[in-house]
């Protein structure tokens, strides 16, 4: 007896022609966020009219990576008229960060190191920031992850937004950064050519709300009155909900004209799309709907899948999506004045950004600093046994 599958032909034939259309739906948008980059604010506050007020920044560090130490120390020596302590943070006297960490405590004054052992809550980024925040001698306190590079103007710049009427933190867009792995590249790519101009598109037409982990800078009576890094101690997006809080008291989330670097570390596939998977399911748990609507921002992929019914259109629409992510590309390069991306891995990058956006999609399992999660409804994490 045979089995036909002839059936399933109309169905088939129906989502790939909506594939296609989505596709140029897609190519349109690609063109749109060109223009929205290339207009996106300079720093608009002079540098000039800062108010230099002491500074604690709060570095979470989990494990060894190359050139820790000199992002720690350009952290520490910026061009800024005031104290600044730097206060490196580890969950363990066993941690792999130490041996590059030690050294700069003893070298640099104001710098201190807080083995903050004791569990807080399932995010142990913020349990890490939790036990480090009562060492922080400042009012000004600034948290940024362990693999951001940043400027020696960096602080000036953030500050000049934090002085803002009506501001209550400040955070940053960032770029990727590359080692020689070569998924390092396309992590770094995809950063690039599909992160960061989607967020400056979010924020340019009020689509999202955002905060980043790359930088969020506030007052300590600011924390305070959102309840506390222990607000968060529990949730897989802190850097969102920290925004969404300060929003929510009526306060803005500013962010300056420019970017900074975040390095990608990952050395094989299997890291790249466990952090890009991470990624898109934190994006998910914070606006479903919105997540779902990203798939315009994919038109490569859906001209692919559109070529069953599409044929040669979906075919010339791929080649078109292709042509605007680079046109995309370059715009962000010009914009944030980055180094040429691999516009040859183009095609090789859209098909992996598709497959994380799909596997975002599905699924509620996370692994995050050696541990696996599940994201739970509400956006908080329980550890997965």
């Amino acid at each position: 007896m045979s089995f036909s599958l002839g059936f399933l032909a109309p169905f088939l034939g129906a989502l790939s022609e909506l594939a296609a259309v989505l596709a140029a739906a897609g190519c349109a948008y690609l063109l749109i966020a060109s223009g929205i980059v290339l207009r996106f604010k300079l720093q608009i506050s002079s540098l000039a009219r800062t108010n230099f007020e002491p500074v604690s920044f709060l570095k979470p560090l989990c494990g060894a990576e190359p050139d820790l130490s000199q992002r720690i120390t350009a952290f520490h020596h910026q061009d800024y008229d005031a104290s600044i302590q730097t206060v490196c943070g580890v969950h363990s006297d066993s941690d792999a960060a130490l041996p590059e960490i030690l050294p700069l405590i003893g070298q640099h004054t104001n710098m201190d190191l807080v083995i903050a052992a004791h569990q807080r809550g399932q995010n142990l980024k913020v349990s890490n920031l939790i036990g480090m925040l009562k060492h922080a001698r400042h009012d000004i306190i600034v948290i940024s992850d362990g693999d951001i590079e940043v400027s020696a103007d960096y602080l000036k710049g953030i500050m000049a937004e934090l002085n803002k009427p009506g501001i209550g933190a400040v955070s940053c867009l960032y770029h990727g950064l590359a080692t020689e792995s070569i998924w390092s590249k396309q992590s770094a790519f995809g950063i690039n050519s599909h992160f960061l101009p989607n967020s400056i598109v979010a924020l340019a037409l009020g689509l999202a709300q955002p905060c980043f982990g790359s930088t969020i800078a506030m007052r300590r009576t600011m924390l305070r009155s959102i309840g506390g890094l222990e607000a968060v101690a529990d949730v897989l997006a802190d850097d969102y909900e920290i925004g969404a809080r300060v929003r929510t008291a009526g306060h803005g989330v500013a962010f300056p004209g420019f970017s900074v670097g975040q390095w990608c570390f990952q050395n094989s596939l299997r890291e790249m799309l466990s952090y890009e998977v991470r990624t898109a399911r934190t994006i998910r748990s914070i606006d479903p709907l919105g997540y779902f609507g990203m798939l315009l921002t994919h038109p490569f992929p859906l001209a692919i899948c559109g070529l069953y019914a599409g044929g040669m259109a979906a075919l010339i629409t791929a080649g078109i999506a292709l042509a605007s992510r680079a046109l995309l590309c370059r715009c962000v390069e010009r914009r944030f004045k980055l180094a040429g991306q691999p516009y040859w891995l183009v095609p090789f990058r859209d098909v992996l950004s598709f497959m994380a956006y799909i596997c975002g999609l599905v699924g509620s399992g996370i692994t995050w600093r050696g541990s696996t999660y599940v994201v739970n409804w509400d956006g908080s994490l329980s550890l997965y046994y």
